[in-house]
């Protein structure tokens, strides 16, 4: 096990894994930083939620409450829209970036935006393909069967591109995030820069997941070629 795991092409994942860490750094102090700033217009997160689904035609989506922090979602088969303790009742501009990002996602979602349908419907071939891939990729290695190699990097390039088509959809659901908060005044012109800067540290966390996920498929390759040798 300690020449797959241990061996010099590990030094390939060390810059996204520095990447990956300062992304969440970036995430939890600038959200942190803005949760302590209340936004001027004084509404909860989940009054934000319901007015820019209101006024975005999706009044069928309903809100819930859910625990934890930072765990607001959409959830395109219940059609509802759930977000943490942490934003539900907080007036801060972080939260309503985060509100307003989640909206973004139902907008997406009514409007059958082709790369999440694209990302949704790509979600169990990701999750059977990174769980599958390292295991047939490592039992490959140890009897040198080049086939079981390959199927492994075949099922962690699907799980590579799951993290390509979802970098597309989460900028764009900040994008229209920042455009629905500015349309409905939730968020004057001066507060908008600063619900922009939450919603780009949350970036990151996708750049950085994509990089790694890349930086890994690239190791195994090497790895194949190596076998070859």
């Amino acid at each position: 096990m300690l020449p797959f795991f241990f061996d010099s092409s590990m030094l390939l994942l060390i810059p996204a894994a520095i990447f990956a860490m300062w992304a969440q750094y970036r995430v939890k102090s600038t959200f942190g930083k803005y949760s302590s700033k209340p936004a001027n217009s004084q509404y909860a997160g989940w009054e934000v939620a319901r007015k820019l689904l209101d006024a975005s035609n999706l009044k069928n989506v309903e809100i819930e409450k859910v625990p934890g922090e930072l765990t607001d979602h959409y959830d395109p088969r219940a059609k509802v829209l759930r977000l943490s303790e942490s934003t539900y009742w907080n007036r801060s501009i972080s939260s309503y970036g985060v509100v307003a990002h989640e909206v973004g996602h139902a907008l997406q979602d009514a409007r059958e935006y082709f790369p999440l349908t694209l990302r949704n419907n790509f979600v169990p071939i990701a999750g059977f393909g990174s769980s599958a891939a390292f295991p047939l990729f490592f039992v490959g290695l140890l009897v040198s069967s080049g086939l079981l190699m390959d199927i492994g990097i075949l099922f962690f390039a699907a799980a590579v591109l799951f993290h390509v088509i979802t970098l597309p959809v989460e900028l764009n659901a900040s994008s229209q995030a920042l455009l629905l908060l500015k349309q409905q005044n939730i968020l004057s012109d001066q507060e908008i820069p600063l619900a922009k800067k939450v919603l780009n540290a949350a970036a990151l966390t996708y750049v950085a997941a994509m990089a790694v996920s890349l930086l890994h498929l690239v190791r195994l390759l090497i790895l194949r070629n190596r076998n070859e040798d």
